[in-house]
């Protein structure tokens, strides 16, 4: 691969963490690229989403093997109790399609935190659709462990939107 197309895949990843884009999937003739990035998103850029910039660099993207997260030190050892550990949460999905919006209103403190222990039917966010804010109920009782969604960000139906560690 020639250093241009390797800067443009530097440049696509860096411009999908800006936008907190989580999850990024591509495929164009023989190329299959998935990324996804772990962790809590950083907070969302006041220019918001750019789908022109996104769209020329998804033109333009490398002819690249996929993209897969480094192994974990330790090797596959280290990568079976994770997997345990994430069997255990619980994913409080979307129900329809919408924007996820994590406070009542802008400015506004969020709703749940990671750490939080919520009860079931305890109001986790907010995904608006046509207008109608939908409040997200938690279906089980247990410990916020991470908030999977970005607020401010297109939400598809069935779409993890938090795990939960039940209790």
């Amino acid at each position: 691969m020639d250093g241009n197309k390797l800067n443009e895949l530097r440049e696509l990843v860096e411009f999908l963490k800006a936008n907190e884009i989580a999850e990024f999937d591509m495929e164009q003739d023989d190329l299959k690229v998935r990324i996804k990035f772990a962790g809590e998103p950083a907070a969302a850029p006041a220019g918001g989403f750019d789908m022109a910039q996104l769209s020329r660099l998804m033109a333009s993207a490398p002819a690249v093997a996929p993209v897969s997260a480094a192994a974990p030190v330790g090797g596959a050892t280290a990568a079976a109790p994770a997997a345990e550990v994430e069997e255990k949460l619980h994913e409080v999905k979307s129900p329809i399609v919408g924007t996820f919006y994590e406070s009542p209103s802008p400015g506004a403190p969020a709703f749940v935190k990671v750490g939080d222990q919520v009860e079931v039917g305890q109001v986790l966010c907010i995904v608006e659709a046509m207008k109608l804010m939908n409040e997200i109920e938690s279906d089980v009782a247990g410990e916020v462990v991470k908030r999977i969604a970005a607020s401010g960000q297109p939400v598809e139906y069935g779409q993890a939107l938090f795990a939960i560690k039940s209790r």
